[in-house]
């Protein structure tokens, strides 16, 4: 590393998670934090009264015990709470666990135990699970949280305390020191379908830095309205209520919800004029059938719905500008990457008129990386290949908030190169530096020595209306080494056959690469974080489970 002439900066000073609270309290006390409650009902606060409850939040935790070096879980929906227990826990130097409620109980209680959770945080609603981790974990000490006195509640939790009661007799000011930038502020886990789930330890400095490069990717600033629809026991909701903290912009938590019951969350989402959200194509397509079944559709042209996790069907964004205008920008990343990477929004000016087909086309790319993330992509012997929009390879990554190891796990050279994380996912990058991924190492198809990409084939099924969703495989071939098998849900009162899906693809696929088989279902198995779960599929197909 190089060194120059030493600056007259206040170097030392420490990029802390809390400092972003802090900053809002001071600037924006007045701006709203609304959040869903446990009964359904909406309550209001500020940004000044969530600093005085985190106040109260970490006096109470510190009287238990927690400190520097402490491990907090936490089981909870997108609350008030949770969202509190995102700056109170790191403000003591101690590390947030983000318990993923959607794991099966194994991995679960493997979380909690290679973490070495001493304290947990649980939603009443969550209890359940709590109740079946309580004899085989670390966890000394259980805190219920609550929006009923903790007389009404029942529990069989060894020695539970109730957090709203501890937090009422907590003082309204914390002495709260500085942390040191490098502590690990939030502990994620990945959900990844082989293997047990890793380890990623996110720094104060990372998190923080991670909320500047969001909030410079989607211009947010403090005349938006935030909404972390996205799981903030995953991923830390992608980041967003950090972000939007960082800029002191109204936020709204969704409580509990499902992609079944969006009503609630679609009404609040126009009442509150929500400009930014988050949250995975399903998610999405239930807001847009709510909006489209009302008697006029709100104008939501401020707004920017982040998708990740799949790529957005071109039929969803289309249909959001051209009901609301609202755009849809599909954003990439992972658990190692806290999570996000690149982001799709606009197109540069540099690529001119490029027609509205090739326009739509583009804005499924996983798009260009955030300030401060660097990409490239290399061939099987980690030697570089050119960003041409052709030469396919694996995406690499790195930056402030990318992994550079797994938390106590000693055999993952492989998952890194020179300081990269190696992503697993093949893509391309065009001379405009636009990353376009055309699979995953473990799903991409070679057919006869050629590529056939898994991801493209399936954005063409979904193109089809009459296709809720569609998953492609490949399976072993003795002439071919592999073929593609398409998996198809159809929409709900649609039906179309075998002969209809290879229509529509024909247009972009050659003769060769089309399906060999088409297999109708009811729906498509997926991870616990919603993913197509693709190794799911292969076992039954390869069982002879497909129906």
């Amino acid at each position: 590393m190089l060194r120059g002439i030493p600056s007259t900066m206040g170097d030392d000073h420490q990029l802390n998670v809390l400092s972003l609270l802090r900053h809002a309290a001071a600037n924006f006390p007045r701006t709203e934090v609304v959040h869903r409650r446990s009964d359904g009902g909406w309550g209001r606060s500020t940004y000044r009264e969530e600093l005085t409850r985190v106040a109260r939040m970490a006096g109470a935790l510190s009287g238990l015990g927690v400190g520097a070096g402490s491990t907090v879980g936490v089981l909870d929906w997108n609350s008030r709470r949770h969202y509190e227990a995102y700056f109170a826990v790191p403000s003591l130097g101690a590390t947030m666990v983000q318990l993923n409620l959607r794991l099966g109980e194994a991995d679960l209680a493997y979380v909690v135990n290679h973490s070495q959770t001493e304290y947990v945080i649980v939603d009443e609603s969550l209890l359940p699970i709590a109740e079946k981790l309580a004899g085989e974990s670390y966890v000394k000490q259980w805190i219920v949280a609550s929006d009923r006195p903790a007389g009404e509640v029942s529990t069989s939790l060894p020695g539970a305390v109730f957090l709203e009661e501890l937090m009422a007799e907590a003082a309204e000011t914390y002495p709260f020191e500085e942390v040191e930038e490098s502590t690990a502020a939030y502990a994620g886990y990945t959900t990844g379908t082989t293997g047990r789930p890793k380890g990623v330890y996110y720094s104060h400095r990372a998190s923080y830095l991670h909320a500047v490069g969001v909030d410079a990717g989607l211009c947010l600033t403090y005349e938006d309205v935030t909404m972390p629809i996205t799981p903030m026991f995953h991923v830390l909701s992608w980041g967003f209520p950090q972000a939007a903290t960082a800029v002191g912009a109204k936020m709204v938590l969704p409580g509990r919800f499902s992609a079944d019951d969006m009503g609630a969350i679609a009404k609040a989402f126009v009442d509150e004029d929500v400009t930014v959200a988050n949250g995975a194509p399903a998610i999405f397509a239930g807001l847009l059938q709510y909006i489209r079944a009302q008697p006029e559709a709100p104008d939501l042209s401020r707004a920017r719905l982040v998708s990740g996790s799949t790529e957005p069907p071109v039929s969803l964004m289309k249909g959001f500008r051209e009901l609301t205008g609202a755009e849809i920008i599909h954003g990439y990343g992972a658990s190692e990457t806290s999570p996000l990477v690149s982001l799709n929004w606009r197109i540069k000016p540099e690529l001119g008129e490029i027609g509205e087909d090739a326009a739509w086309d583009l804005k499924r790319a996983q798009g260009l990386p955030l300030l401060g993330v660097e990409v490239k992509i290399v061939d099987p012997v980690g030697e570089e290949l050119p960003h041409d929009g052709s030469s396919m390879g694996e995406l690499l990554i790195r930056g402030p908030w990318i992994t550079t190891s797994y938390h106590k796990l000693s055999d993952s050279a492989d998952r890194f190169l020179d300081g990269w994380w190696r992503s697993g996912d093949v893509a391309v990058i065009d001379g405009h530096g636009y990353i376009k991924l055309t699979d995953r190492l473990k799903d991409v198809i070679k057919s006869g020595g050629e590529w056939i990409s898994s991801i493209d084939m399936e954005n063409a099924i979904l193109d089809d209306a009459r296709v809720k969703e569609a998953a492609v495989i490949g399976v072993p071939d003795e002439k071919w080494d592999e073929r593609p098998v398409a998996y198809v849900v159809p929409a709900e009162g649609q039906s179309l056959t075998a002969e209809d899906v290879r229509e529509g693809l024909s247009s972009r696929f050659a003769k060769w690469q089309l399906p060999d088989e088409v297999v109708f279902t009811e729906e498509l198995p997926r991870t616990s974080v919603g993913k197509l779960d693709k190794k799911a599929i292969r076992g039954s197909h390869s069982g002879g489970g497909a129906q």
